[in-house]
């Protein structure tokens, strides 16, 4: 079997939105007409330089080989261009590439890919939403009156609520204020306060039928994060999300052990060797792959390997297309220390309408499919209508320092 052809799309994600700007999916085909599909999560560069770097890579490491090969083409694509280390847009485009080969590999052996990868270990997979406004923007700074479940803490409460009476047993909301370029900073007092009424708000209305996942995208300092950590401590997060960024693990070690609020990360890390210094360091005890871009199926299921061996659990990101999500789904079936699943708004909206068939959830809980390869099929069609025609990267931080 040989891979013979690649064809991708940068689909445009219409309002409100959710999972980003646009997605970026990838098609592989065999020479047996066989047909396998992935996803980059990559926002480094545009999303059509990003599509045109995935062809080049398949051009140059896998037009022409086995899919079957994937230790092969994982150690000649992280070696290009005489690197030898992590790149994330690198690993990003790799990382489609490597999904959509174990989709193949799953069709041709009649299959889901967890049946090849140690098997069924959860016959379903807890899920966690963000809270989503039920009308215009998931960009908070888009709410046309200023408030919205993002920063009004009776608004996010009664979301919560809504969602528990769906199902789910985990919402997660990120009220931490803005995020920029020249981050770690200190939080204002504000956002203290806006965060600390909103995760009171919810606590009270859900009590314990959910479990609330704190979201921050490496905001603060460490002792910038460990005051925001104090003042939430008494409504018991489930986690504190990437508290500063991700680059020095040794400084997010540090707020892992000035709080008792479990520490989550590892959205914008890649393969093995930058999630091995956060566990090395003891830096979270909750770790968050994205498949799209931490090396794909076979390369976060080393990284979960490393992670049960000490105690650490997973919880798969996923805030881009249902691609991801599936492959997130295959995964995280085989996975012991598996904790809970992004579920983006009960993959429904848009991202069913990208599948031919929707993935399945029921009572806060996703079901796996039983079918081959990945368990869901792109509707190339709906990707042909919907093109992204932008500019704009898929995920954008503030360009200016935050002023007290």
């Amino acid at each position: 079997m040989k891979i013979t052809d690649v064809k991708t799309w940068v689909v445009g994600n219409p309002p409100p939105g959710i999972g980003g700007k646009y997605f970026i999916f990838v098609k592989l085909t065999t020479d047996g007409g066989v047909v396998g599909y992935g996803e980059a999560y990559n926002a480094t560069f545009s999303g059509h330089v990003t599509a045109r770097m995935i062809e080049d890579m398949a051009e140059r490491y896998l037009i022409g080989r086995d899919p079957h090969d994937i230790e092969n083409f994982f150690r000649r694509a992280y070696s290009s261009g005489f690197t030898q280390r992590p790149d994330v847009s690198g690993m990003g485009c790799f990382s489609a590439l490597e999904i959509a080969c174990w989709d193949i590999i799953g069709k041709e052996a009649d299959k889901p890919v967890y049946k090849l990868l140690g098997g069924q270990v959860h016959e379903t997979l807890r899920s966690y939403t963000y809270l989503y406004p039920h009308t215009g923007s998931v960009h908070s700074e888009d709410a046309p009156d200023g408030r919205n479940v993002y920063n009004d803490p009776e608004m996010a409460a009664a979301c919560a609520l809504e969602y528990v009476e769906q199902g789910f047993n985990a919402v997660k909301l990120d009220p931490a204020g803005p995020y920029t370029a020249f981050d770690g900073h200190q939080p204002r007092l504000i956002d203290i306060d806006v965060s600390t009424r909103m995760v009171k708000a919810i606590r009270e209305a859900v009590g314990t039928r959910a479990d609330i996942l704190f979201g921050t995208h490496g905001q603060f300092t460490a002792s910038g994060a460990l005051r925001l950590a104090r003042a939430i401590e008494p409504y018991d997060p489930l986690w504190f999300e990437e508290p500063v960024p991700p680059d020095m693990p040794e400084v997010m070690a540090q707020v892992a052990r000035g709080t008792s609020i479990p520490i989550a990360t590892g959205e914008r890390l890649t393969t093995k060797f930058e999630f091995a210094r956060v566990i090395e360091n003891r830096a979270a005890t909750i770790l968050q792959p994205d498949l799209g871009r931490s090396g794909g199926i076979l390369e976060t299921k080393k990284i979960a390997a490393m992670a049960e061996a000490y105690h650490i659990q997973v919880a798969p990101h996923c805030y881009c297309g249902p691609i991801v999500g599936a492959a997130n789904i295959q995964l995280a079936v085989t996975l012991p220390n598996f904790l809970i699943l992004e579920s983006l708004k009960q993959w429904d909206g848009f991202h069913a309408t990208l599948l031919k068939k929707k993935i399945e959830w029921q009572d806060g809980n996703v079901i796996p499919s039983r079918e081959p390869g990945l368990g869901v099929e792109l509707n190339e069609t709906v990707c042909e209508a919907h093109p992204w025609t932008g500019k704009d990267l898929h995920l954008q931080m503030m360009q200016t320092p935050l002023m007290p």
